[in-house]
């Protein structure tokens, strides 16, 4: 997701200034308007990529942390108060902290694979096939789930991978509770049937 570079908000030419209409829109997207998102979106999306590309210095890495800050903005927007700041101040703060603990969690994995080279460098064959039958299993899940309908992979990929409740996926995707227990049950038997897994 590397989004468009799009003008920036009136009276936002400097981080500090408010965008009156940054801070409405901010308010309609706490009440569920998805119009009111999209242009929060056009608005933000291409000063988050680079705020977080200037963090985490990984164009790929880069593009999952700005969508991920962009779905917060969605999920908290009802956080945001004005009397702290300006929206666009807000909206990049989240960025930055997202942007921080990506780089933390990298290095993090880092350090453990040096550990672990450390305390063993010469890894026995059965971890090495190990390793490449993961690969192979995650490729053939990336495939599987490439093969649902876009709501029920929306609806897998949050819950699944984001953590996200039944509750909080409908409220995401802003569809109704029952269709989304619905979409990720029959997303779940397709991903089962693709992947050759007993009943």
């Amino acid at each position: 997701m590397r989004p468009e570079r799009e003008s920036r908000p009136d009276g936002d030419h400097h981080g500090g200034h408010r965008s009156p209409e940054l801070e409405e829109l901010l308010s309609s997207v706490a009440r569920g308007d998805r119009a009111a998102f999209e242009r929060v979106y056009a608005l933000v999306a291409a000063r988050v990529y680079g705020l977080v590309l200037r963090v985490v210095r990984d164009r790929a890495h880069s593009e999952e942390v700005a969508q991920e800050v962009l779905v917060e903005v969605w999920r908290s927007a009802a956080r945001y108060d004005p009397e702290r700041g300006s929206a666009l101040a807000w909206v990049m703060t989240i960025a930055h902290r997202r942007a921080i603990d990506r780089v933390r969690s990298a290095q993090a994995s880092t350090d453990r694979e040096n550990r672990a080279a450390r305390l063993d460098v010469r890894r026995p064959f059965d971890e090495v096939a190990e390793s490449v039958q993961g690969r192979l299993e995650s490729e053939r899940l990336r495939r599987c789930l490439e093969g649902l309908t876009s709501l029920q992979r929306e609806s897998v990929t949050f819950a699944y991978y984001g953590g996200y409740s039944y509750r909080e996926v409908a409220e995401l995707l802003t569809v109704p509770l029952p269709t989304v227990k619905t979409r990720m049950r029959d997303g779940l038997i397709r991903l089962r049937d693709c992947l050759g897994v007993e009943r």
